[in-house]
């Protein structure tokens, strides 16, 4: 088996891909992931998943390369990462009591072969009707200020959701290990 390696400095990502148990190193990609004019989420997340992935490519030339991006979308807004507590809590009194879909671009390179697969898995939270009080109590606690959507959802973010709906729950954090699973076992990988 090629070594993996995570192209992604997300701790968030590195805990997700320790759950298969298998040998990895992450390096942190330099890559530019501003929009491009016209492009879509769906789109934005591919591309971008994939240009994290060949960055590490030089450096990296015998390896399966893993890349991951993620945005938070509210009916066609793009929510980004808050970095701050008042655009937190615009965007938590905008999603309230609405449905924020997360999308979650994904890729393998192989960087021996230039074989890549690449795919965008959606996951999709409805949130509970928020009053301002909540919210800055939520925000006060947990600080969310580098999650898109400005929430997390593996701690008391979970106490926002009415309810959720998607084919892998990991992909709200930001590595869909049911599909990239998929991908590993066609390059070959045994899981368990």
């Amino acid at each position: 088996m090629l070594p993996l390696v995570l192209a992604s400095s997300s701790p968030y990502r590195r805990e997700l891909l320790s759950r298969l148990r298998l040998p990895f190193t992450w390096s942190a990609p330099q890559i530019d992931e501003t929009r491009q004019p016209n492009e879509d989420a769906d789109a934005l997340v591919r591309r971008l998943s994939l240009e994290k992935a060949q960055a590490l490519r030089a450096t990296h030339p015998q390896h399966l390369i893993i890349g991951s991006d993620q945005v938070a979308v509210l009916g066609t807004q793009i929510l980004g990462k808050p970095h701050t507590l008042e655009r937190a809590c615009e965007q938590l009194l905008a999603a309230s009591g609405n449905s924020v879909t997360f999308l979650t671009g994904l890729t393998l390179l192989n960087s021996a072969t230039g074989q890549q697969q690449t795919d965008c898995v959606p996951f999709t939270v409805h949130l509970r009707p928020l009053s301002e009080a909540q919210i800055m109590r939520y925000l006060s606690a947990e600080q969310p200020f580098d999650c898109a959507g400005s929430f997390k959802a593996e701690g008391l973010g979970i106490s926002l959701f009415r309810r959720t709906a998607g084919s892998d729950s990991n992909s709200l954090i930001g590595l869909p290990l049911i599909r990239l699973v998929d991908m590993l076992q066609t390059c070959g990988v045994e899981i368990p």
